[in-house]
């Protein structure tokens, strides 16, 4: 038999998972987020005084929500101006009668909400990720500033003038209406889809904080495709996350990689996502990705690959988003779906665009079939261009390797 949680333990375990939902409750209620999350840390505070003495209540989350509801209530009467507040107060006086008992189907979520106030066009990109993650992943301000470099103060301040924007511009926690829907949801998935990114290839908790909110997202949007479609791109990418790195932290290639090393849950879970929504017929970036994305992840082998089906779904994902990014992968699938000589005349077709001086991907990958072109002296000066401009000490040691093996 497993032994009792404790109660930091639950607490700890509570917060984790229904942070998001808490807090965007109370700030539903309050309708301020910084007090909704003053009050939150008050309750909490309050709750590793008691439960340790008393013993843990029925429905944590409930019972936390409602002791801060009556933090705010005691700061609305400490408030100088409370007669002011009168209104308010009488707001949390019926809250609290209709949220008597334990019941954790009480709370109200509001976490969908939340999301769409966070990446509120107002707030600019980075503000809407490090809310979104304080918010609805309820990962500390330090945590926040690690993950991007910042040093906490610089992040705190940051979160702060975001919540005093949303409250000096009134910016609802709403749904936005039908007719903005589209454009401020493509913004609330490119947020996921970056936290994700920002923490895919370094040993950081961001791209398992992106997929909780891509699974938060599918379960309160579920007829969205390009949501269902998000999902299952994380889950497919991070199902190669331990097979991308050897013993010493070496970076390993696709085609290097040891497949027995790939999560065959989550493969099995993105593909049952995507075979669930690409027949709806609003197929989109995102699911095209996820779509090449299974393509890897269920061939036995590299050389089994079906290229001619990612070099397509490439071309229909050009269309979508003509960008150097799509183009330079699609000039690799192309390359082993067709020919070398087809993959660099794709590369070719890019040369005049100046993104390519700084886009170190595309000197790997013309490096790359200049090699398997056998054109040595290309490949050296690729291969040169892309180590300058490679960040990650694990990529360059693998270019160098390449370099090194021609030379």
């Amino acid at each position: 038999m497993l032994p009792p949680l404790q109660s930091e333990t639950l607490i700890e375990r509570t917060l984790r998972e229904e942070w998001g939902r808490i807090l965007s409750a109370l700030t539903k209620s309050l309708g301020d987020l910084q007090l909704a999350e003053d009050c939150l840390q008050d309750a909490i505070t309050r709750a590793v005084e008691v439960w340790p003495e008393k013993g843990l209540p029925d429905a944590p989350a409930a019972w936390l929500i409602s002791t801060a509801r009556r933090r705010a209530i005691d700061r609305f009467r400490r408030d100088a101006r409370w007669a002011a507040r009168v209104p308010e107060l009488s707001y949390l006086a019926d809250l609290e009668a209709q949220a008597e008992g334990p019941d954790p189907e009480a709370i109200p979520d509001k976490r969908l909400e939340m999301i769409f106030t966070c990446c509120h066009p107002a707030l600019e990109q980075k503000t809407q990720v490090a809310l979104t993650l304080r918010t609805l992943g309820g990962l500390t301000t330090e945590d926040i500033a690690t993950a991007f470099l910042d040093k906490p103060q610089t992040m705190a301040q940051r979160l702060t003038r975001a919540k005093r924007k949303i409250a000096a511009a009134g910016i609802p926690y709403e749904i936005p209406d039908r007719d903005k829907l589209p454009e401020r949801l493509t913004t609330v998935l490119a947020v996921i889809y970056l936290i994700f990114n920002a923490g895919y290839s370094t040993p950081s908790p961001l791209a398992g904080e992106a997929i909780r909110l891509g699974r938060i997202m599918h379960q309160l949007m579920p007829d969205q495709a390009e949501v269902a479609g998000l999902l299952a791109l994380m889950l497919l990418h991070d199902a190669r996350r331990l097979a991308r790195s050897g013993p010493a932290g070496e970076f390993i290639p696709l085609d290097s990689q040891n497949r027995n090393r790939w999560d065959r849950a989550k493969i099995t879970e993105g593909d049952a996502l995507l075979q669930a929504t690409l027949p709806r017929g609003q197929v989109g970036p995102y699911q095209l990705q996820a779509a090449i994305s299974a393509l890897h992840a269920k061939s036995p082998s590299w050389d089994a690959t079906d290229w001619p089906q990612i070099a397509a779904l490439y071309g229909l994902l050009y269309q979508m988003q003509p960008s150097v990014v799509v183009r330079v992968n699609q000039a690799m699938a192309v390359s082993y779906a067709q020919s070398v000589a087809a993959g660099l005349a794709m590369l070719d077709g890019l040369s005049d665009d100046p993104q390519l001086a700084s886009y170190q991907p595309y000197h790997a990958a013309r490096a790359d079939l200049c090699t398997r072109a056998s054109d040595l002296p290309a490949a050296r000066t690729s291969y040169r261009t892309a180590i300058r401009l490679t960040t990650e000490d694990s990529n360059r040691r693998f270019l160098e390797e390449k370099l090194k093996n021609i030379s």
